[in-house]
């Protein structure tokens, strides 16, 4: 913990930093862009923290970081609050980054109308992970057949060479990076996929004994959220590209864009509670239908150690937002 000294008038105020370490889903891009705007704009820090974004990416386990102390916040996915609990690892989910998930599928232009119709489609590429999560709730719901699935291994060049595949992908990802044709793109949120999806975690022990410490973060990054998508973006975009060269100003902007087209941040119960709002019914509804295709077993998760609420539906930024439309 280190202090800062400043004045106010002639009386010398000294404010405690406590020191935080968030590590990230995947390598620093646009979605993350509140929690770098919350570093660049000195957010955190009026919040008395002294934040450390770890990247996250593919040799990375930042599920282990977080149970192990390393890290005190995590970007993750429902999934995991449910598979720790299972595992009896303490861990909850306290705000929803995204009210929509963006993962989608993909196809060649014309060639699918619709998500049901891909039960046509000659090849899915799936990842390993999306095996215990959304995969088992599409082929449900859309008569779709693992015979049909190959594995995705995060390179799009077998769909590209395929006009009759299908391929998952993130809506504001694997589309925008598509020179060839532009791919028709099936959010599943749109088809009744309930998750949301880049959830903040914690260890329940802070929870328990700093919520003090959990409530300023999650203020400060929906603070931080609400100036990115609505301000200048250029102090997090740099320090973005300072972690992770690959992007550019073009691509980073091509990916806001579509967070804000698609509503996958500010839409839903976020325009009134805020970002990061959690709607404890409809992570109920998702772990249902997770039970619904045989993942979990009725009764198997207490819901209420793995998800909380109390530290969100504030409408926490809610008024940058209004002041940046003119509302």
């Amino acid at each position: 913990m280190s202090l800062v000294v400043g004045l106010v008038g002639s009386v010398v105020t000294v404010q405690a930093q406590d020191k935080v370490a968030f590590a990230t889903n995947w390598k620093a891009q646009g979605s993350h862009g509140g929690f770098y705007q919350a570093v660049a704009d000195g957010t955190y820090k009026k919040f008395g923290l002294d934040v450390e974004i770890v990247q996250g990416g593919p040799q990375i386990n930042t599920r282990a970081l977080l149970s192990a102390a390393k890290v005190d916040f995590l970007l993750s996915v429902p999934q995991n609050v449910l598979e720790n609990y299972r595992a009896n690892i303490p861990t909850v989910m306290v705000a929803a980054l995204l009210q929509k998930d963006p993962i989608a599928v993909m196809a060649h232009p014309g060639k699918f109308k619709d998500i049901a119709d891909m039960r046509r489609a000659q090849t899915i590429y799936v990842a390993r992970p999306a095996q215990f999560s959304w995969w088992p709730w599409a082929k449900r719901a859309f008569d779709l057949s693992d015979d049909q699935v190959k594995a995705y291994n995060y390179t799009m060049a077998p769909f590209l060479a395929n006009p009759e595949s299908v391929q998952q992908a993130y809506a504001t990802s694997e589309p925008l990076y598509i020179d060839a044709f532009k791919p028709d793109v099936f959010l599943l949120a749109d088809y009744g996929w309930s998750a949301y999806s880049s959830v903040i975690e914690t260890r329940t022990e802070l929870v328990d004994d700093n919520p003090d410490l959990v409530s300023r973060f999650i203020d400060a990054t929906m603070i931080g959220y609400s100036n990115f998508l609505y301000g200048d973006r250029t102090p997090a975009y740099d320090l973005i590209r300072k972690d992770n060269p690959e992007m550019t100003v073009e691509k980073l902007d091509a990916e806001v864009n579509e967070i804000l087209r698609l509503g996958l941040i500010d839409g839903g119960d976020a325009v009134e509670r805020g970002i990061g709002a959690v709607d404890l019914k409809r992570f109920s509804k998702f772990y249902d239908d997770m039970v619904d295709v045989g993942l979990y077993k009725p009764g198997e998760i207490d819901l209420a150690k793995v998800v909380t609420d109390k530290f969100v539906n504030k409408a926490v930024g809610v008024d940058i937002r209004k002041r940046a439309q003119g509302n």
